[in-house]
């Protein structure tokens, strides 16, 4: 199983979306599975995905492979890092190339 923790305007995929608590969901982890697939498997439009996602506290790509265990947090496209140059992208993502 994998742990998504979700915020912002994503807290809708979640059983509990208040503000104020915690927004997670534990989803099944299967062979091969990346960020993206997860997120798409849990029905999340990946246009409302930022590119803050953090996988086990690493600032990640979609593209990363998830396994299981993993601790997944994702924010929504208007909850962006305003210095993301300071955090270490891991793995590539397309949108890499936007700037």
């Amino acid at each position: 199983m994998i742990e998504i923790h979700l915020y912002g305007k994503l807290r809708r995929f979640a059983r509990e979306q208040d503000p104020t608590g915690y927004s997670i969901v534990c989803a099944p982890v299967k062979d091969g599975d990346t960020i993206q697939s997860v997120l798409e498997r849990l029905g999340v439009p990946l246009k409302e995905v930022g590119s803050n996602i953090f996988l086990n506290w690493q600032y990640s790509a979609l593209t990363r492979k998830v396994q299981d265990g993993d601790r997944l947090a994702v924010f929504p496209d208007d909850m962006q890092l305003l210095y993301k140059w300071y955090f270490p992208k891991v793995g590539r993502d397309v949108r890499d190339d936007r700037g």
